[in-house]
């Protein structure tokens, strides 16, 4: 088999380059679309952000989900702000992002 074969699993944790985690996409559409719309995303985190804007993120399998989750945005007539593939081992949950408000708590302050 070719080196390069998908099938191929590395047999330690070193492998040249490649990681075999499911990649980290973040998209931005505009509106608040509220938390139950989730299942109409296959489980992926909503959260609203300022400006009237929904954060969709987390793991898409492959490119031919991230087509069909685009297809459903444009289908259903969201709008899209950005679409952002993150960086291996990014955190995905909005809390875990630093110097960035709450959505629901801009002042920071506890209620």
């Amino acid at each position: 088999m070719p080196p390069d074969d998908p099938t191929i699993q590395p047999t330690s944790g070193a492998s040249a380059g490649r990681c075999s985690c499911v990649p980290q996409y973040e998209i931005r559409v505009t509106g608040h679309l509220g938390s139950r719309w989730a299942a109409w995303f296959d489980g992926l985190n909503l959260t609203d952000e300022d400006e009237g804007v929904t954060l969709i993120s987390g793991p898409v399998v492959d490119q031919a989900a991230l087509h069909g989750l685009l297809a459903k945005l444009r289908d259903l007539g969201i709008p899209l702000v950005s679409l952002t593939e993150l960086p291996p081992g990014a955190p995905t949950e909005p809390s875990d992002l630093p110097d960035k408000p709450s959505s629901h708590n801009p002042s920071g302050a506890t209620p």
